[in-house]
């Protein structure tokens, strides 16, 4: 069989696998499937929508990631033949509100309120024209960097070049249906004032609130009172007047033919209101896809304004994309929090997905979280120890730098050095940087009790019968000595489960308390596998530390 063979037949069994595949990015690309067949078009329009009004946060990237993994699942489904465009629309045209809690100087910001996020000054210098030009490029910037395939679209540019002038033309002749819509949404005093079309004052440059004197559909105008008091009448083209968010949103769908969008759950309520504004407007409403929103760690939902959340170079600081995508995968409909110790598990997780790839089938392969995060074309990483047991080798050597960390990869994986296992150095980095930043100011080192020196004593002991072996070949035996130590002591048994004599087994407490006692760290990976790495010498010198009340003291 030739190799054009040979892909011809696995694209084929791809295409069959994913018509019924389980994976959520399937099931949002089969509507998209079924749309084509009530509305057949030459091409398939992907879009997602940023408002830049704070610094691009990880949120913002998982629309772009998300929206990616629908798109490569269209295209699977469809045996790309159908060609797609992925656009990321910034609605930078909108008027700052309010102003950012983290930006320089945001006192400076004050004389721009409601002035659009393209006119208002950069506060933090450089190159670009405007505060919205900089958060575009902050965005860009990354999704450039992740390599994303997409096109970046300006509401700006897109308002003033003429490219809604059609659009804003019929909402001018579809007014009057466009308040039937939006007025039973609103307060009674919002009723009293309430106008789609936002206009920009030609006095002071800023988008206006105000309500609208007259809608001339025929002369595609409207008229209000300006700023300064005086009655103006402006065209609804040109850049004159921006749409209000809600009647935007529809807007774009019609005007751009969007065929897909997800949102945030805030978003889920207006839903009804967009598609039926698109379709005043004469458009057909997306399929869309309503995610749950991020949470940090107080379970506060991220406000780019507020800052409160990861950003994305912030992650980046800590761990791969592929781990952030990762992260973007999982559960999209459930409510996560987005803080910085989940970053560890994202990694972990994301190598372990990895290293099954090889040996599944089509079928798994499909369902496995790697293939969407590589469009269907994962690497192939040998990863000889985890994330996690470096980060506890970083914390227990207090390591300053990753050269530290590669004498313990080398003696717990030999063969293995930077050259060859280039992913590894990286997670080396990354893990000295987590524990210097992130580990090292929050351990809680205490003394032991006396139940708890005894056990450590206990384990010195067992230890030291297995020091000057190899302890490669010993993993094992060092994990069974620390479980017999903990079996033997009754704090530590877990009588509903049986140990390997047919006695109670062992609780997670004795290894809680390992970790605290010795990392000043509530939790680890398997203790055995740290032990052959970080070395039975030196877990011995650490056990001396804890025992001597050193550890604990220098905590204080």
């Amino acid at each position: 069989m030739t190799a054009t063979a040979q892909v011809e037949d696995v694209a084929a069994e791809l295409h069959e696998l994913a018509e019924n595949a389980g994976a959520w990015p399937f099931e949002e690309a089969r509507k998209i499937v079924e749309r084509l067949k009530r509305k057949p078009k030459a091409e398939v329009l992907f879009e997602t929508g940023y408002g830049p009004s704070g610094l691009p946060h990880i949120g913002t990237f998982g629309e772009v990631a998300r929206t990616t993994m629908v798109r490569h699942a269209f295209r699977v489904l469809t045996q790309d033949k159908i060609p797609t465009r992925l656009l990321c629309f910034s609605d930078d045209m909108d008027g700052m509100r309010k102003i950012p809690e983290n930006v320089p100087d945001p006192v400076a910001l004050r004389p721009y309120l409601q002035m659009p996020l393209t006119k208002v000054p950069n506060p933090f210098g450089g190159d670009y024209p405007s505060f919205g030009h900089h958060n575009n490029a902050m965005l860009r910037r990354f999704l450039d960097t992740f390599g994303f395939d997409y096109e970046f679209a300006s509401a700006t540019d897109y308002y003033f070049s003429g490219k809604l002038d059609a659009v804003l033309l019929k909402a001018a002749e579809k007014y009057e249906a466009i308040m039937e819509v939006m007025l039973p949404t609103l307060g009674e005093e919002r009723q009293a004032t309430y106008s789609p079309f936002l206009p920009i004052s030609p006095t002071s440059g800023r988008v206006l609130y105000v309500p609208l004197k007259e809608v001339n559909a025929k002369a595609g105008t409207v008229t209000f009172t300006d700023e300064d008091g005086v009655e103006k009448t402006i065209p609804v083209t040109g850049g004159n007047v921006k749409l209000q968010w809600k009647p935007d949103f529809g807007a774009r769908w019609a005007a751009l033919d969007v065929d897909f969008e997800m949102f945030g759950k805030d978003h889920q309520t207006n839903a009804p209101i967009y598609d039926r504004i698109c379709e005043i407007l004469g458009g057909v409403a997306p399929e869309h896809f309503v995610y749950e929103l991020f949470l940090d760690e107080n379970g506060q939902k991220i406000s780019k304004s507020k800052g409160n959340g990861l950003t994305i170079d912030e992650w980046l600081t800590y761990a791969s994309p592929e781990s952030l995508a990762l992260y973007m995968f999982q559960s999209p409909r459930s409510a996560k929090k987005l803080h910085f110790d989940v970053i560890p598990k994202a990694v972990d997780e994301y190598f372990s997905f990895l290293a099954r790839y090889p040996s599944q089938d089509w079928k798994n392969r499909l369902g496995n979280p790697v293939w969407h995060i590589h469009s269907g074309n994962p690497p192939v990483e040998e990863l000889p120890l985890s994330f996690g047991l470096l980060l506890k080798l970083a914390s227990a050597s207090n390591a300053e730098d990753k050269a530290v960390l590669w004498r313990f990869i080398e003696r717990y994986a030999p063969g293995t050095s930077p050259e060859t296992h280039p992913t590894v150095d990286k997670l080396a980095g990354y893990a000295v940087r987590y524990f210097i930043d992130r580990v090292k100011p929050r351990r809680v080192f205490r003394a032991p009790d006396e139940v708890e020196a005894q056990a450590l004593a206990r384990l010195d002991a067992a230890l030291a019968l297995l020091d000057g072996q190899d302890t490669l070949d010993r993993r094992d035996a060092i994990q069974n000595a620390v479980l017999d130590v903990g079996r033997a002591e009754p704090r530590y048994q877990d009588h509903k489960r049986k140990g390997p004599e047919g006695g109670p087994g062992v609780s997670f407490a004795w290894f809680s308390a390992l970790y605290e006692l010795l990392l000043g760290e509530k939790e680890g990976p398997r203790f055995g596998g740290f032990v052959a790495a970080y070395g039975i010498p030196e877990t011995r010198a650490l056990i001396a530390r804890a025992l001597s009340g050193e550890l604990a003291k220098g905590a204080a």
